[in-house]
């Protein structure tokens, strides 16, 4: 999705939340100063060799999903591609998969997105008024591929291409590149355990963002599924919210 496009979605997430766009730029000012050289090259001739033409695996952090069963879809060429969001690059780790890119904010197990970094993953850190102080620990830790991103228009250096949180903004990406369809394991909209966190209502309501995020995107012209436990495959549309679909 093209900036203008997402443009007026984002616009109407910032007035329920309150965000300051004085404080997101001056965020995203911060990551440019942060990245290392290579990481301020245009990000996307970088990600889509990684993503385009494959389907690409979106993978979040729904309780007890793991890492993708990548083993259970029908082989294809080229192979799947994944895409972590945050703290899901752990358990793809964990699982011996290296995800091909990883979408992060950098709130969750963060050394564990460093650690795919250095084994390959391409690490797109998103930059927000909220989180400079994560920025400034961790962004010189990374050796690896880097790119950034923020939520306002995009610049040479920093990309913006639609998604709210780490995991529809990783759907989006893999549209915007190409992908030949989206295929969404781990997602989880409405589960008590997955907004375990100090505030718990505000972090559900992002959820419920990111989830209509996914159904704007699936009107699109890429398809994205859901891909179930029981490795059914479904449009996104026919019912991806929740554990009762997975």
């Amino acid at each position: 999705m093209e900036y203008a496009e997402w443009a007026p979605f984002y616009a109407r997430i910032q007035r329920e939340f309150g965000f300051s766009m004085d404080r997101e730029r001056a965020a995203a000012d911060r990551l440019h100063d942060l990245l290392p050289v290579a990481g301020r090259r245009p990000p996307l001739p970088r990600i889509a060799p990684r993503l385009a033409g494959r389907d690409v695996i979106v993978v979040g952090l729904a309780p007890g999903a793991g890492a993708p069963p990548v083993w259970r879809l029908p082989l294809s060429r080229p192979a799947p591609a994944i895409v972590a969001a945050d703290g899901a690059a752990a358990r793809c780790l964990d699982g011996g998969l290296t995800p091909d890119v990883i979408t992060t904010d950098l709130d969750g197990p963060v050394a564990s997105e460093i650690a795919a970094c250095a084994k390959g993953a391409l690490l797109i850190v998103h930059a927000h008024g909220d989180n400079v102080d994560a920025l400034e620990e961790w962004v010189p830790q990374a050796e690896g591929d880097l790119a950034g991103s923020w939520a306002g228009p995009p610049s040479e250096s920093l990309l913006d291409v639609g998604g709210f949180t780490d995991g529809d903004r990783g759907a989006y990406l893999a549209a915007h590149v190409g992908a030949r369809r989206i295929l969404l394991w781990g997602f989880e909209f409405s589960s008590v355990e997955y907004a375990s966190e100090p505030n718990p209502e505000r972090k559900l309501a992002k959820l419920r963002w990111a989830r209509a995020a996914l159904t704007e995107l699936a009107r699109g012209p890429v398809p994205v599924l859901t891909w179930r436990r029981d490795a059914t495959l479904v449009p996104y549309a026919a019912g991806a919210d929740g554990s009762r679909t997975q």
